[in-house]
């Protein structure tokens, strides 16, 4: 004890001289400590957001209402539509004009979107890429907005500015008050499948036919809130979209005979569907073990060889939606079981081509009804009537609807590969269900808070329907190349999705592992799933920012979060711990009076040469340092000489007073024979050459001893 005691006392009176000479000099330095909170970082709390991450007294959002009447021209590949829009301003600001989102404009003959990105000539390219680039005509995309109006049919002064449309009002929009004004508009699909996109259609040459998956169609209302004011950025293809909740009425005019699913409730099924089909949805809405065929294959075959001329309108009614999309067919199949959601019945939906049969019609609504019954245990019950998957060879995401990939190959059999990546894709976009289409986070600043939150559920999803699924982006180990890439190409979690590198890492995959480790490893589940249920709760129908996320899930668990948020998301640090070295010591009787004294044992190994007193343990002082830059736990597994092993795990705060390294005094009835950090690789560490001791690298211990004596 004397000796330790004695080298504190050192160390104390080191730290006390240089503090003395640093205050002479009067030099200061700024606050870099890893644990300084994030109050300068997060925006002041108000009356509208408050300091525990709820919604305040004041908040307030608007609310937008849609009636639309759609033609889809499937001769021609266009969409026309009249809409009628009602804006209701909730906020208590008087509005001298309104933003309208024309994405679509993104494919416009004069789009800004290819400018800003960079390109060359390559030494050779295939012919039709080379027509494609070269050669061929632009794609006449784009809205053709052939009025704006009053409800009077007067005009309405308005301005187009690339993705966004300005709405210029002869008087200013007070609050509690409502406008309401129509557009007429039409544009061309754009094939998804050869030219890409969101949405628009895929063509079958073999029998001529094709898929639609509409999104995106409609000129739409942009957010105003207490946060940005009007969100209002251009939509370059990237970044998604911010919206306002609202109800549709929607008519939407197909040939006879299409089958077509979209968001909201079908309120005319005696005219759109045959009495077979009817029958059929009537016995799915009773059955939850397995899918029940509405339109089977034979069907969908037959059908799809027709050409009607004739038309039919289907007509929806969707409530409290932020956004709308639809998918039409002849070719389509139709299968549907029932969910039970906390004993509410939801339906669960696909829609989908023989090109994808079997390996949809074994999957698809079987992960919909999945997903519909996790993310509703961690988060809230599902609110709405249905989910739909749509066999549309992307993977995008609409209220009650989405559009997925996958199909068999040409014999009807598919790969364990193909399988998981289909039911993936599915569980991901109807999660995007509650994330952001309820817990509605503005998409165009803020990727993570959907993608990153949702990928994170998805596995939660996926473990629920098949406890051994491959899952390939979420565990701690899957994010370390990224992580440990070139930092000229990272850019923090807290960057705006158009300006990152990797985008699926930054804004899937690192948040998703980020929220996994602080469940499995940080907080424990209990804690966590309590305050991620929380902010779930809070935000449902609502506009969440990133700071009312962080701060509930510090208020609603307890626990100071702050290096956590500042390390992970607002830098591109990396966890690499390692232990620099161990030193040995037993206890011996001190002779000269009753006491003890520890004595160093500096043979190599952990194992402990000399023997030791009646009173004593084993004791080893370790050195942990912390070569990347972030705070983390140090977990350590130590394994001792009968074979059992234990798992301690150090706090974060441990690195509170240095951040460089930190020692801890062990000791044990057992003597230690090896000691590993993280052996369950649990922390995303990016080294781990450093991380167990003995260190098959000799050098290390030696240069370890060296330092010590000197």
């Amino acid at each position: 004890m004397k000796k330790i005691g004695l080298l504190l006392f050192s160390i104390v009176f080191i730290t006390s001289v240089n503090f003395a000479q640093d205050s002479k000099t009067k030099a200061g330095h700024t606050n870099q400590n890893k644990f300084k909170q994030l109050k300068e970082l997060l925006p002041t709390p108000n009356l509208q957001r408050t300091a525990s991450g709820a919604p305040g007294l004041k908040y307030t959002q608007q609310k937008v209402d849609y009636t639309m009447d759609i033609i889809l021209d499937d001769e021609n590949t266009r969409i026309y539509g009249n809409e009628t829009i009602t804006y209701h301003n909730n906020s208590d600001d008087t509005l001298p004009y309104l933003w309208v989102q024309l994405d679509q404009n993104m494919r416009a003959a004069d789009s800004k979107t290819p400018d800003i990105q960079s390109s060359s000539i390559p030494n050779s390219t295939s012919e039709k890429r080379f027509k494609k680039s070269y050669i061929d005509a632009a794609f006449d995309g784009g809205f053709k907005i052939e009025s704006v109006k009053n409800l009077d049919d007067t005009n309405l002064s308005h301005t187009v500015n690339q993705t966004m449309m300005r709405i210029n009002l002869e008087t200013p929009l007070s609050s509690g008050e409502k406008f309401q004004f129509k557009i007429k508009w039409w544009y061309n699909i754009n094939n998804h499948r050869t030219d890409g996109g969101r949405s628009g259609y895929e063509h079958f040459a073999k029998d001529g036919n094709n898929n639609y998956v509409i999104a995106q169609f409609y000129p739409r209302m942009c957010v105003y809130d207490n946060v940005e004011g009007w969100q209002n950025d251009q939509f370059w293809g990237r970044s998604e979209f911010a919206l306002e909740f609202g109800d549709f009425t929607v008519n939407i005019t197909t040939p006879e005979d299409h089958m077509l699913g979209a968001t909201g409730i079908l309120k005319n099924e005696d005219e759109v569907l045959s009495k077979k089909e009817l029958k059929r949805l009537e016995k799915a809405k009773t059955t939850f073990d397995n899918p029940v065929l509405i339109r089977t294959q034979d069907e969908a075959e037959k059908i799809e060889k027709s050409r009607s001329k004739k038309t039919k309108t289907w007509k929806f009614y969707a409530e409290n939606v932020r956004d709308y999309a639809f998918a039409t067919s002849r070719k389509f199949i139709w299968d549907a079981m029932a969910v039970d959601i906390n004993g509410k019945t939801v339906m669960a939906h696909s829609l989908y081509s023989k090109e994808a049969n079997p390996l949809y019609g074994d999957h698809s609504t079987r992960a919909v009804a999945q997903t519909l019954k996790t993310y509703s245990k961690y988060t809230f019950d599902y609110p709405y009537h249905k989910a739909i998957s749509v066999d549309g060879q992307m993977g995008m995401e609409y209220p009650q609807i989405c559009f997925n990939p996958g199909r068999p190959d040409a014999d009807g059999t598919y790969s364990d590969k193909i399988k998981y990546r289909m039911i993936k894709v599915t569980i991901h976009e109807v999660g995007h269900n509650f994330f952001p289409m309820i817990v509605n986070s503005d998409e165009r600043q803020w990727t993570w808070m959907d993608e990153g939150l949702n990928s994170y559920m998805e596995m939660l999803a996926e473990l629920d329907y098949d406890k051994d699924f491959p899952i390939t982006r979420g565990y701690p180990k899957n994010i370390v190349k990224y992580m440990a890439g070139d930092q000229s190409t990272i850019a923090p979690i807290m960057s705006k999705g158009d300006h990152v590198y990797e985008f699926g890492n930054n804004a899937y995959g690192k948040p998703a592992t980020a929220l996994w480790i602080l469940r499995e490893t940080i907080m424990g589940k209990e804690l966590f799933d309590h305050a991620f249920r929380t902010y779930s709760q809070r935000w449902m129908f609502k506009h969440p920012s990133p700071a009312d996320f962080f701060r509930t899930m510090e208020d609603a668990s307890g626990i100071d979060l702050d290096w956590f948020w500042r390390g992970w998301f607002y830098t591109t640090d990396v966890t690499d711990i390692g232990i620099e070295g161990v030193r040995k010591f037993y206890a011996t009787n001190n002779t000269s009076k009753e006491g003890v004294d520890f004595i160093e044992d500096t043979s190599e190994g952990l194992n402990i040469t000399k023997p030791t007193s009646s009173k004593s343990k084993y004791f080893y002082e370790i050195t942990f340092n912390k070569p990347g830059g972030l705070v983390m736990p140090i977990i350590v597994e130590y394994t001792y000489d009968d074979g059992s092993k234990e798992k301690k795990t150090y706090p974060a705060q441990i690195w509170r007073y240095n951040d460089q390294k930190v020692t801890k005094a062990v000791h044990s009835d057992k003597q230690i024979t090896k000691i590993v950090i993280d052996p369950d690789l649990e922390t995303a560490d990016v080294d781990l050459s450093n991380n167990s001791f003995p260190n098959t690298n000799k050098d290390q211990f030696s240069k370890f001893k060296t330092k010590m004596k000197n």
